[in-house]
């Protein structure tokens, strides 16, 4: 036993880089994703995370997806109308 060199040293295990965190709630991880899709610019990030923060997320999945299915050019504002509209 002395001679297997599978273990690793303890201090090894936690040297290395950790991955990023996840999200600490559901929505937070849903304005991630529509943050993702709809290319949403630096400047208004913060609006995507208060649209999902406050509404329900049915709500904001179905806003999501009318705006995939019939928004043209720069989508995330037509996501903006859409969820100011549903209030």
């Amino acid at each position: 036993m002395a001679g297997n060199s599978n273990f690793q040293k303890i201090g090894d295990l936690f040297q290395g880089p950790s991955g990023p965190k996840p999200p600490a709630y559901q929505w937070q991880d849903l304005a991630l994703k529509i943050i993702a899709d709809l290319n949403v610019p630096n400047y208004k990030r913060n609006s995507v995370f208060k649209i999902c923060k406050e509404n329900s997320r049915e709500l904001v999945e179905k806003c999501l997806d009318d705006t995939k299915e019939l928004a043209t050019g720069e989508s995330w504002k037509y996501f903006f109308k859409l969820a100011a509209k549903k209030k």
